[in-house]
């Protein structure tokens, strides 16, 4: 063992649970606040009205995508990798970069013009699905892939207790639920992005602080890269992966336009016109972040150098035994907040766009499209609904047994293939059909599910990928085989101004 490593051990101090259970009653308390106004409608529950400010929405479309997957997964990796693990986040980042500076504004002008809250109504608009299929078949594929999603960042909620605070991680899973279920149920969107703001900031204190502390005790910048190069200096190498692990790592971006949580945000800011600040703001946020998940593993292999040495030898533990190892008791339970941050900024966001999909669309737009519907009363089903898919979700999560960095990846890919190709499509390209987006959803489905179970293929590349481009080639043909509806160029129109596809 080297000089400064230390066994796993975990010690429960008073301030550090304080710190935690405040920020807990913090969330707790915007939940109620948000109560009145997410109670006015379901617009307002799920998407904010479209009233949301620039900076709440920059950084809660941010965080939304980043769940445990980045300060439990990317820790973890870089722990065991090292500096290659940069791309990992690199992907993503240019990805909504690009989004926010151009798909998002055609996104929300349409969408306030229809009125759509949900992805689905707005395939629904823009195709004319007067009979439905094209809306449940959306929902079904967001609520598959979302619960797993929702599932794993329980998972991951049930790993920081373990290894902050002594917990057995079921009972982890079970407090990380009833949280997020508490204000999410009670505050809807409103509540949501609030947190999510609050819980950027805490993710960016923690993933700028630890490592900081880390590489000081640890001698400093110099020294410590000397003895990270000494271990391996393919550890301290940025492009010291294959080409395969490369591609796989960058094609992480390939999800964004695909994962409805993310996308929500863009349609519910106040003024599209704000969309180019927010882009910059958040980017912002996901370098910093990104690079800080990247530091915090490398930092590991100092204080922690085999993984025998963290907690049930999983490297997912890392970032809270390196965060208790450094900080102050008060300064741990804020990390571990920001652990939690991570995890309820995503799921959070998840149980409501999954709950739309059977609320919205599937109940309001199908079940009753007759109808018309009290808004209490749709407000109401909602609120159950959320409580219902925590239910399902937390069964998932005590079958889990993956780790939360590809469980998630798994659902990520899932919902980037199938929707991500025809969402830009959709904006795009007025020679869509509604048959090409069924064949896009479809395909995206089966080639990732396919990928994943078969073992030659997941390992040889990330499913996303090949799952991504054969949606895109499907729902490419398919559309050129089939008549483009009639009023496609009046909806993209919708879009307005400079932003029409042909200007």
């Amino acid at each position: 063992m080297q000089e400064g490593a230390v066994s796993p051990q975990i010690i429960v101090d008073g301030y550090a649970v304080g710190a935690f259970v405040a920020y807990l009653l913090l969330l707790v308390v915007i939940g109620m606040l948000s109560s009145r106004f997410s109670s006015e409608g379901i617009s307002e529950f799920f998407v904010g009205g479209r009233r949301m400010n620039r900076f709440v929405v920059a950084l809660s479309a941010v965080v939304s995508g980043r769940s445990a997957w980045l300060l439990l997964g990317v820790t973890g990796m870089a722990y065991a990798m090292g500096a290659s693990a940069l791309w990992a986040v690199s992907g993503y980042t240019a990805a909504e970069l690009i989004l926010f500076l151009t798909y998002a504004r055609r996104l929300r002008l349409f969408s306030e013009r229809h009125d759509c809250i949900t992805l689905p109504d707005f395939f629904a608009a823009r195709f004319g699905d007067e009979d439905g299929r094209l809306r449940l078949t959306l929902a079904l594929v967001i609520l598959i892939f979302m619960v797993v999603y929702v599932s794993s960042q329980f998972v991951g909620g049930g790993k920081a207790m373990a290894a902050s605070f002594g917990l057995s991680q079921w009972s982890g899973v079970l407090i990380t639920a009833a949280i997020v279920l508490g204000y999410t149920m009670v505050g809807g969107f409103l509540a949501v992005s609030l947190t999510d703001t609050l819980q950027a900031l805490l993710m960016m204190i923690g993933l700028v602080l630890l490592p900081f502390v880390a590489i000081t005790q640890g001698g400093g910048w110099g020294p410590v890269m000397a003895e990270l190069r000494a271990y391996d200096p393919a550890f301290v190498d940025p492009v010291s992966l294959g080409f395969g692990a490369w591609l796989g790592f960058v094609g992480i971006g390939l999800g964004s336009p695909g994962n409805p949580h993310i996308l929500v945000r863009y349609m519910s800011i106040r003024d599209p016109d704000q969309l180019r600040w927010a882009a910059w703001v958040g980017t912002s946020w996901n370098v910093i972040m990104g690079a800080g998940a990247v530091l915090v593993g490398m930092a590991g292999r100092i204080y922690f150098p085999e993984v025998t040495q963290l907690l049930a030898e999983d490297t997912e533990n890392l970032y809270p035994m390196l965060a208790q190892l450094h900080l102050h008791p008060i300064l741990f339970g804020i990390v571990v907040a920001s652990i939690f941050a991570a995890i309820m900024s995503t799921a959070d966001s998840q149980l409501l766009v999954a709950a739309s999909a059977l609320v919205r669309d599937f109940y309001e737009k199908v079940v009753r499209r007759d109808e018309e519907i009290p808004r209490e009363r749709l407000v109401a089903l909602s609120r159950v609904t959320v409580a219902l898919l925590v239910l399902v979700a937390l069964i998932l999560g005590w079958l889990a047994e993956t780790l939360v960095f590809w469980l998630v990846l798994f659902a990520w890919a899932g919902l980037g293939a199938a929707l991500g190709p025809t969402s830009i499509l959709a904006l795009y390209w007025k020679g869509l059909t509604r048959a090409g987006v069924f064949a896009g959803l479809l395909t995206g489905t089966a080639v990732t599910f396919i990928w994943s179970l078969t073992p030659s293929l997941d390992g040889f590349l990330y499913e996303l990928i090949p799952a991504f481009f054969a949606a895109l080639a499907a729902t490419v043909g398919v559309s050129w085989l089939t008549r483009p509806p009639s009023e496609a160029e009046d909806h993209l129109a919708a879009m307005g101004g400079r932003v029409v596809v042909g200007d």
